[in-house]
């Protein structure tokens, strides 16, 4: 489910602002969600990304819709604030120093190839996410995370990195999915919002 409506985009982020000012326990004026807004009750896959002074603070997301996406959002924005085991829980004072941003998934779809320069030629930089999985071993980038990485190669060790594998670590064992994101993302408050 793709959403490509910037109201839309602009009531998911005040979904997720709401849920974590409610665990953070700050009084906050609460997302206006209507009984027309059927959309939020279908199952939808989001990660919810925190960046704090240009840098990460936190991201959470799911790779499947199970969850209807009023609640896979207020969920993952609250686990980006307060789980994401890579940074200290948010704490109340640093709520307004914050900017949010949602990303919706496209589902996911198998890759098929026969080797890893089979691989780098079929990524679209700045157009696929890609989940990485190898027996135990999982990892995902949204396709954010070509801004920083932006040769294939390059994403793909780093991807195999965060899956715990060396960087030059192949294998037959390797499936590969991809994905393509909605994302809307707060800035100055919501005076202006950002839409890619």
């Amino acid at each position: 489910m793709l959403l490509e409506n910037a109201q839309q985009g602009k009531i998911l982020l005040q979904i997720a602002r709401t849920a974590i000012a409610q665990a953070l326990h700050v009084s906050c004026t609460a997302a206006e969600v209507e009984e027309n807004m059927s959309w939020l009750n279908k199952p939808g896959a989001t990660f919810v990304t925190l960046i704090q002074y240009g840098e990460l603070r936190g991201c959470v997301g799911s790779l499947q819709a199970c969850d209807p996406l009023l609640e896979d959002v207020s969920n993952n924005a609250v686990l980006a604030a307060l789980r994401d085991q890579r940074f200290v829980p948010l704490a109340e004072e640093e709520l307004d120093t914050i900017e949010v941003e949602v990303s919706l998934l496209s589902q996911l779809q198998p890759l098929g190839f026969n080797s890893e320069v089979d691989v780098l030629s079929q990524l679209r930089p700045n157009i696929d996410g890609i989940v990485l999985e190898c027996g135990p071993h999982r990892s995902t980038f949204l396709p954010q995370v070509w801004e920083s990485l932006p040769q294939p190669q390059q994403f793909l060790a780093k991807l195999k990195s965060k899956a715990r594998l060396a960087e030059d670590f192949w294998s037959e064992e390797i499936k590969l999915s991809r994905y393509t994101v909605s994302k809307w993302r707060e800035k100055d408050n919501f005076k202006e919002l950002t839409h890619g």
